[in-house]
């Protein structure tokens, strides 16, 4: 697999210059490696308390780490979670808020429509919102990081758009709409990881993987679907956890050739998934109602894992509030960086900032966007975890008639018992919360 590289080994791009290259060389800067799974709900996991997957790579990995069990994705659909990830905002502030774009013709689908000129403007708009950001890979490739994309991508050219000096992705052209040859990290083998890892000498790296797992197609190897096929209770389940398991291999591939190459100790490893999912069990690779696309925690809640051996002591919290806008404040903390002021998360190594934070936030949109030019318009609800208990406030101009919703999460972790109605004053005070946290501008009426 050719990787496309930047340049002349970012001589000109590392846009840090001589400077950034002289802090490259200095052997203490720690390597940084995301892994984000794709589509995977939170108690899939053996760590998470499931009683038939295994994942032996993932469990292992969390007791290494600090482990957020109650970590969440301010959105419950990937393309928007992953610029959430990269740039430490929300989707109404990075205005990245769904896959595609509408287009003015209906009878265009989008995935057709992006290969086409007179739509180039629709999908060239979102990708220029999230562009326009500060993020955290330019500014760790600015500072003398080597950077591999690989995996899920969005935003067009992961070079030019987001600052990575290596991409698997090319991200313009046919088939090219969430990652083109990136997609097949994971599923067809390590190594373009490898290989770029074997060329980066003693330069700090950041790799960015995150493979189309265990998304659909549910199409794990033989022994895999035989194993979950004796214990799932229908084929699809079977199929889905089968990519979880091997989602949770290709991790453990991954990990132990860090081992291999001495490369661990001194490597920051941050874990999520871009968004829940919770497997239809009669409807193969369908999901089913409360998981992605919903602000529901079947949709939002993920584990969260911050891992660096040389530094930071492993610990389960099972109590206490993360959010993946939480991971650029993390990293730019453990490498003594600045981040932008303005960003919403926090420091999630800094005890008594995480032992502060009462409230995490959230909101989920359409899956297509009405008019890039006003990307929250495609809202559908916002929603807040204040401790343990969740309001979903739904938005009346795209859910007309449907009402706020309160749950106690302590003891009603699958939000089956709406307690709205019985608790109207902590419902009030809530709302009144998310609307200080956010409240959107409503177009006037013409």
């Amino acid at each position: 697999m050719k990787i496309k590289i930047l340049g002349v080994i970012l001589a000109a791009a590392l846009i840090g210059g001589s400077n950034a290259i002289h802090a490259a060389d200095k052997p203490a800067r720690p390597n940084i490696v995301f892994i984000i799974s794709d589509d995977q709900a939170w108690g899939d996991y053996g760590f998470m308390g499931h009683p038939q997957i295994a994942t032996p790579n993932l469990d292992k990995l969390a007791a290494q780490s600090l482990t957020f069990q109650r970590g969440y994705t301010p959105v419950p659909l990937c393309r928007p979670s992953l610029a959430s990830i990269v740039t430490g905002l929300y989707p109404h502030q990075h205005r990245v808020t769904g896959n595609d774009p509408e287009l003015p013709d209906k009878g265009v689908k989008s995935q057709v429509g992006r290969t086409l000129p007179q739509y180039a403007r629709y999908y060239q708009t979102i990708i220029s919102n999230f562009a326009r950001c500060p993020n955290l890979v330019r500014d760790l490739t600015a500072r003398g990081y080597v950077s591999l994309q690989t995996g899920k991508w969005w935003e067009g050219d992961p070079v030019k758009t987001a600052g990575f000096s290596h991409a698997m992705t090319v991200g313009t052209g046919k088939g090219e709409r969430h990652g083109g040859k990136g997609l097949e990290i994971g599923r067809q083998g390590l190594q373009p990881v490898k290989e770029f890892i074997e060329g980066v000498g003693d330069r700090p790296f950041l790799v960015w993987y995150a493979p189309m797992l265990p998304h659909d197609p549910h199409n794990p190897p033989a022994d895999l679907l035989e194993k979950y096929a004796k214990v799932a209770p229908t084929k699809p389940v079977a199929a889905y956890w089968g990519n979880v398991e091997w989602f949770d291999r290709t991790c453990g591939e991954l990990l132990d050739y860090l081992d291999q190459k001495g490369l661990r100790e001194n490597t920051i490893i941050l874990y999520t998934t871009d968004n829940g999912y919770i497997q239809s069990p009669t409807n193969a690779n369908r999901f089913a109602p409360r998981s992605k696309l919903t602000p529901y925690e079947g949709g939002v809640r993920t584990p969260i894992m911050v891992s660096w051996r040389a530094k930071l002591k492993p610990r389960m919290d099972q109590e206490s509030l993360a959010s993946t806008v939480d991971f650029w404040p993390t990293l730019a903390a453990l490498l003594g960086t600045e981040a932008p002021k303005d960003l919403p998360g926090i420091n999630l190594t800094d005890a008594a900032a995480v032992a502060k934070r009462q409230q995490v936030f959230g909101e989920s949109s359409a899956h297509s966007i009405p008019n890039v030019d006003h990307p929250s318009r495609n809202l559908e609800h916002r929603w807040m975890v204040d401790g343990w208990w969740k309001v979903i406030a739904p938005d009346p101009r795209n859910r007309p008639g449907a009402k706020p919703e309160l749950y106690d999460l302590k003891a009603d972790p699958w939000e089956k018992s709406d307690l709205a109605a019985a608790q109207p004053e902590r419902l009030a005070k809530m709302l009144q919360q998310l609307d200080q946290w956010w409240s959107p501008e409503r177009p006037t009426a013409k």
